[in-house]
């Protein structure tokens, strides 16, 4: 009598019912992985904030003040490093503050390599201008980058932090701000009138290297190409007078066909122009960009809202050391007003927590 020999293994149908259940699994399992680095990778940022926050406090108890956003020496205009000896040396008052912060964050080489400068290239004490091509200024400190920030993971100048100028429009480049920083002012904490647990210091920008910076005109969006985080919209008439027509710039998460952008933030950590290192507390973070008109990266009147990778909001460094993570839903009052130089904001909570002496005191819970 013969033996039947059994034949051990898998049905078709029996292999696709694992393949289908494998392909469940990984559905399910993929977006909590992913979930988990960028929380990983949000408590970083979060690091990276309360360390530039014990930063200007160490800061402000060595200089008995905070520092400038945008500083320097001043002479004639041009480059720092040209042969032109009226240019070679001054740096054109628009060194960034983040350069002042560097011996607080463990960066004391570095700080001390910048104020030596190089006379041998004619480059004074302190360095040239921030946007110059110098070697200190190609190597950014780790605690100005966000690990979530696609933008510098691109390498180059890139940073992912910003200062805040208050909760102003107008003049917010070289005016006098209702923000911590200013160009060539350095704040006392007694300036605080708010006080420092109810006032922003700093927070996140995206980094918009990705989208090039667009010269000295901007470049003109094609419909549906440029997030409008990755950039800020140019030419918008009106808009220090009501800074809610920032929001009419955008096509659902892109900024509208034909719309002028520069993608200038973030893209160098050493220059101090605001539409390179600041925001301001108008729009809610994570909101679109824009100026009123300008060329370059000088735009005066701007609204530069904070903005990151992270869900629903921003980290923000508060004055007195403490970090807070902001949401995209927080107040903002009413967009359609033009903020006054005096005054309590006009701009909710949000506006409350950027400005330092509107007396508007306003609490971001924990």
């Amino acid at each position: 009598m013969k033996r039947q020999r059994i034949r051990v293994g898998f049905t078709l149908v029996e292999l696709l019912v694992v393949i289908a259940i494998i392909g469940i699994l990984v559905g399910l399992l993929l977006p909590a992985v992913q979930a988990a680095r960028e929380a990983a990778r949000r408590m970083r940022c979060s690091n990276n904030a309360k360390q530039m926050a014990l930063a200007l406090h160490t800061y402000e108890s060595a200089y008995q003040a905070f520092p400038s956003r945008k500083y320097g020496t001043t002479g004639t205009s041009g480059t720092a490093i040209t042969a032109n000896t009226g240019n070679i040396i001054h740096n054109s008052g628009r060194i960034a503050g983040f350069i002042a912060l560097l011996p607080y964050l463990e960066q004391s080489a570095m700080f001390n390599n910048i104020q030596s400068g190089d006379p041998a290239a004619g480059i004074a004490p302190g360095g040239p201008r921030g946007d110059a091509g110098w070697a200190p200024w190609n190597t950014v400190p780790p605690s100005y980058r966000c690990p979530s920030d696609l933008g510098v993971n691109l390498g180059g100048k890139n940073i992912s932090y910003a200062m805040c100028v208050g909760d102003q429009v107008t003049g917010i480049n070289d005016g006098t701000v209702r923000g911590l920083f200013g160009r060539f002012r350095w704040r006392k904490i007694a300036e605080i009138i708010d006080g420092t647990s109810n006032t922003v210091g700093m927070s996140e920008m995206q980094n918009n290297s990705i989208t090039g910076n667009g010269g000295q005109f901007g470049f003109t969006a094609v419909a549906r190409t440029v997030p409008f985080t990755m950039g800020y919209a140019n030419n918008i008439t009106g808009l220090a007078a009501s800074p809610i027509l920032c929001r009419g710039v955008v096509d659902g998460s892109f900024f509208r066909a034909g719309t002028i952008v520069f993608g200038r933030r973030g893209i160098n950590w050493t220059d101090g122009p605001a539409a390179y290192c600041a925001f301001n507390t108008v729009l809610p973070p994570n909101s679109p960009a824009c100026a009123e008109a300008g060329q370059w990266g000088d735009q005066a009147n701007m609204v530069l809202p904070a903005s990151s990778y992270h869900t629903g909001g921003v980290n923000a460094s508060m004055c007195d050391g403490s970090v807070k993570f902001v949401s995209n839903s927080i107040d903002t009052g009413n967009l359609a007003l033009a903020q006054p130089a005096g005054g309590p904001s006009v701009y909710g909570v949000w506006g409350a927590l950027g400005s330092i002496g509107g007396t508007d005191i306003s609490v971001v819970p924990d």
